[in-house]
């Protein structure tokens, strides 16, 4: 790229500038971040006048200023009735070429939720035993200062970075509805972005570093099945008037396999790519129980399958349905012997990394409503999809790269695998920036505990992701 760059960042010497910055600065700072109760806009709807949002992104802006990156511009972003964003633009440096680099976190958390052990809440900060305790943490607060410190430590000690934007939205964990708006009214500032490095992943253990090369797509809606104004006596209309439970399970047997939870809609499958198949088995074989151990299974109860591998894929590349809510269902202390007038179901599909999510709820919404027995009336409400995104194939810039701080950093060879989470910001940035190469990696490990109880950062782990970003950053100058 550029003429002036001469030699490979010492990555010994970036690890320690790294290491400095989150003993002496991050973790304080992370730390009153964590105070503040920045709850996404899906879970607090008076988020504007809380101010939470608006209090955590001046919050991270004020820590960053401080640093006073010599060039770097902050801004905080307002579309009118959008949720704020921080863009930090940090000019090339060491001779790199004028492309973009875009780092990509989110200021917004998970709601609180009980259940916190002994000594830690959501909202009070605990170091403890390596770890740094707190509602947003590891989801992802500590994303913005990880970029930071990695574009800091390449200039630190003699590396070269391309231009640096780092983008902190505020509206992730409610799908970052936003999101679109702003990367259209950016389009032009962001310019020709090569590089996308997402820091709201993570891997199967803490031995290595782990880049997410796939997440799953998802649909979602709410149905309403109705079959009277009011309930009746049980006893009186049950096997007159139909039951709005058994209609919707006949509804839902059109699209899952009751046994076995294939889903059965074309739209909602694809297939597996063989890349994906084998990266999910030498991730597996890798760490072994890592898929099991991430669910947290009630005694005696068995995984669908024993094979560790097809949990893998079953999480990742395969469409599931979970039932997330519903109403018209009293509690059992309240329940009356009353055949009940509706039953609202809240479905939420997980869909492979490459359908088309549209596509997919479309059909679904189609099994749903065609043909109902007994013309029960069916309301759909509150739906909405999300698309996939499957990672091109790894350059070698960066897959040398990769090889090179595993080596001296991790001491372990880095591993890819799906997730079967969404991220929908990866499938819209990947439509828009189709030949940029991707890193979506992160300190979530198994243990993280993100949108749960006692959520956490595993502080070492955290700086050696920040470190294997600095590399990339260099790496990427001089490809």
């Amino acid at each position: 790229m550029g003429g002036h760059i001469i030699a490979v960042v010492d990555h010994a010497a970036v690890k320690q500038t790294v290491d400095e910055v989150w003993g002496s600065s991050i973790v304080p700072s992370l730390s009153e971040l964590i105070r503040v109760p920045a709850l996404s806009p899906a879970f607090d709807e008076d988020w504007a006048n809380s101010g939470h949002l608006d209090a955590a992104v001046a919050h991270v802006r004020d820590w960053i200023a401080a640093r006073d990156i010599e060039g770097a511009e902050l801004e905080v972003v307002r579309l009118p009735g959008r949720t704020p964003l921080l863009l930090v633009d940090v000019p090339a440096d060491g001779g790199a070429a004028d492309e973009t680099v875009l780092l990509y976190g989110h200021l917004d958390k998970q709601p609180p939720v009980g259940g916190w052990s002994e000594g830690l809440g959501p909202w009070t900060p605990v170091v403890r035993d390596g770890r740094l305790y707190g509602r947003g943490s590891a989801d992802d607060g500590y994303a913005g200062y990880a970029a930071i410190t990695a574009i800091e430590a390449v200039r630190a000690n003699g590396g070269a970075h391309s231009r640096c934007v780092v983008l902190l939205e505020t509206g992730e964990e409610s799908g970052s509805p936003d999101l679109p708006a702003y990367l259209e009214h950016l389009a032009d500032k962001l310019g020709a972005v090569s590089l996308v490095v997402c820091l709201d992943s993570g891997g199967g253990d803490y031995e290595r570093l782990w880049l997410t090369t796939s997440l799953r797509g998802m649909a979602g809606l709410d149905i309403k099945v109705q079959v009277l104004d009011a309930g009746q006596h049980s006893g009186i209309v049950s096997g007159i008037v139909p039951s709005t439970f058994r209609i919707l399970r006949r509804l839902l047997d059109r699209v899952e396999d009751s046994a076995t939870g294939e889903i059965l809609l074309p739209e909602l499958n694809a297939e597996i790519p063989a890349n994906r198949a084998a990266e999910t088995r030498a991730a597996v074989e890798a760490v072994p129980g890592m898929v099991r151990a991430a669910a947290a299974l009630s005694e005696g109860v068995r995984p669908v399958t024993d094979d560790e591998v097809e949990l893998a894929l079953n999480s990742t590349w395969r469409p599931t349905l979970s039932v997330i809510g519903a109403d018209g269902l009293p509690l059992p202390a309240d329940a009356g012997n009353v055949l009940r007038p509706h039953t609202t179901l809240s479905l939420s599909f997980r869909l492979p990394p490459t359908a088309d999510a549209v596509a997919a709820q479309h059909a679904v919404e189609k099994a749903l409503t065609t043909d109902v027995p007994y013309g029960a009336k069916v309301t759909i409400e509150n739906a909405e999809a999300g698309p996939g995104w499957n990672a091109p194939d790894t350059a070698p810039w960066l897959g040398a790269a990769l090889d090179a701080v595993s080596d001296d950093v991790f001491g372990n060879g880095w591993r890819t695998m799906g997730l079967g989470g969404s991220i929908p910001f990866m499938g819209l940035l990947h439509s828009v920036y189709p030949d940029a190469q991707f890193v979506v990696t992160g300190a979530l490990g198994p243990d993280s505990n993100a949108h749960v109880p006692d959520e956490s950062l595993q502080l070492e782990y955290a700086a050696k992701v920040t470190t294997a970003v600095a590399v990339i950053l260099d790496a990427h100058a001089r490809k």
